[in-house]
């Protein structure tokens, strides 16, 4: 049982006490992109924990799917297909990544975007409910506080999204705190900093690095709208993975933000990517865009004291690793 499997953890060591490894089953939505690809390649080999992917490949790959996982294709949107998954299997947790993600596309297709945001995660919440899975974890997203200055921002602070995105974040977090005190389902919302790294495409939310790194491999100068002296907190998707898998065995309704607790500049991103492309790029400054944020960086204190876990990913390792992947993407 999860519980017993998981009172035994021994950090990023999923055993008994006695040793004998146990099998959890856990179903990841959205599982063959960006952020779940790094998870998958995380739990890659782990004999105690089957993984199953349930991914529509809209914005993901099959290719992400490492052999011995099982592959759903399949919406969330889709009652009837979600509802066959839960039914032939009997998942210890739902890790709920699939999402429409990109900002502007929700500022131009809020209808769309909430279907696939709420009503998405509703049907994997009541799939959760009726088949009696005790816990879900949600990519919530630093979209949630909006435009604070009050920074490091805190779970605590005050909500004020700026964008339909940002709202549907926000409102699964209600969903999912409801969720726990009506029916008793343990509940994690991870907010996320600026994510990047491997695989990641050019659309999703804190693009700028994939952008910058597409850019550099074909040779091209870099566009930065303002001074470059805006910040953001840029943390590696491997990291962000290695905070799941510790919080699998959580309980109750948790709320995290996973960052580095560091504001980086575009300026000081610049520099890291000089570094792994080892040479000088050029760079248009062009005129700020309305509706930019300035400084962006939130705290990692819950992070540290929850699961004992601090993004160990420096920026100039994580670009690094970044760019010799989209360089060798691109060569092929």
């Amino acid at each position: 049982g999860r519980a017993e499997f998981f009172r035994h953890i021994d950090a990023g060591s999923y055993q008994y006490v006695s040793g004998g490894p146990i099998n959890v089953e856990i179903l990841i939505t959205g599982g063959a992109g960006f952020i779940g690809s790094h998870i998958l390649a995380a739990l890659q080999g782990r004999p105690d924990i089957q993984v199953v992917v349930f991914d529509n490949l809209s914005g993901g790959s099959r290719d992400h799917v490492p052999s011995g996982m099982e592959l759903i294709e399949g919406d969330i949107c889709d009652k009837d297909a979600l509802d066959a998954v839960f039914r032939r299997h009997s998942f210890s947790a739902v890790v709920h990544l699939a999402a429409q993600t990109m900002v502007p596309f929700s500022v131009e297709q809020p209808i769309v975007d909430c279907r696939v945001n709420l009503e998405g995660v509703l049907q994997v919440l009541e799939g959760c409910r009726t088949y009696k899975v005790p816990h879900i974890l949600f990519s919530s997203s630093a979209a949630v506080y909006g435009d604070n200055l009050n920074i490091p921002l805190e779970e605590g602070e005050r909500l004020l999204p700026t964008s339909p995105y940002g709202v549907t974040k926000m409102t699964t977090e209600h969903y999912l705190r409801v969720y726990h005190e009506l029916y008793g389902l343990d509940a994690t919302v991870f907010r996320f900093a600026n994510v990047y790294g491997e695989r990641q495409g050019e659309k999703g939310e804190g693009g700028v690095v994939s952008i910058f790194c597409k850019l550099l491999s074909e040779n091209q100068g870099l566009t930065v709208y303002g001074d470059g002296k805006q910040t953001r907190d840029f943390v590696y998707a491997g990291d962000i993975a290695q905070a799941i898998i510790r919080a699998l065995p959580l309980t109750g309704y948790h709320t995290i933000n996973v960052s580095t607790g560091t504001e980086t500049s575009v300026n000081e991103l610049i520099e890291s990517f000089e570094k792994a492309v080892g040479h000088a790029v050029s760079v248009d400054y062009k005129d700020a865009r309305p509706g930019d944020i300035m400084r962006s960086v939130l705290s990692n204190k819950t992070l540290e004291s929850l699961l004992s876990f601090v993004p160990p990913t420096d920026l100039a390792e994580g670009i690094r690793r970044t760019y010799e992947w989209y360089r060798s993407a691109a060569s092929k």
